[in-house]
């Protein structure tokens, strides 16, 4: 265990119908929620070795008996009105325990592997922030050493434009981007991808 290096997962309770809703639009609310089931068990298995304290924050209640091992995760509720607001109660958090460097990452992220996250701790060694740009105009993963608080606010959630945004709150900063990947939202992410195939062939014709 790294003393002092704390990643945050966020994640929402897997229900039929709930999250995953531009994803669901195509192929319907039961495959959706089975791919989220997956990328939910991809994100433990990346994460469940790493040498740092792990904070699983939930969006409605906090599971039990679930993938999220109490041995290995601390559980966590989030707390606010909108997502930018849950990410910075998160980190407050986190810098009050007296952790020096956190990360935080979603689970929906089956292009992510351990050592990405990994890699975005090291970069805080020389760097003041680590981002992990997403294909879609946001961001899979940010790091910090100092909570601030402009990184969570005015920004239009779930939109192209938080990268920039972010981006342009860090330009006295030292900022370390990671590898673009992709987060799973539309079908369009996961229509070519071959481990997502069994969850949606029966979208398949040919």
């Amino acid at each position: 265990m790294v003393p002092g290096n704390l990643l945050i997962i966020f994640t929402r309770n897997p229900e039929l119908g709930k999250g995953k809703r531009r994803l669901a639009a195509t192929v319907g609310n039961q495959a959706a929620l089975e791919i989220y089931r997956f990328l939910l068990a991809h994100t433990a298995k990346i994460t469940e070795n790493l040498a740092v304290e792990k904070h699983v924050y939930y969006s409605e209640s906090i599971g039990s008996d679930d993938l999220w091992n109490e041995g290995t995760y601390t559980k966590k509720l989030q707390q606010g009105e909108d997502l930018g607001e849950r990410m910075a109660n998160a980190f407050l958090e986190g810098f009050a325990a007296g952790f020096e460097k956190i990360c935080i990452i979603g689970s929906d992220l089956y292009d992510m592997e351990q050592q990405d996250i990994e890699n975005a701790f090291l970069a805080l060694t020389d760097n003041d922030f680590v981002i992990g740009p997403a294909e879609d105009g946001g961001y899979y993963l940010l790091g910090m050493k100092t909570f601030t608080p402009s990184l969570f606010q005015e920004k239009e959630w779930g939109k192209s434009t938080v990268l920039d945004a972010t981006l342009s709150n860090l330009e006295n900063g030292k900022v370390h981007l990671l590898p673009i990947r992709n987060d799973v939202d539309t079908y369009e992410d996961i229509k070519d991808v071959e481990v997502f195939h069994p969850f949606i062939k029966h979208l398949k014709n040919d």
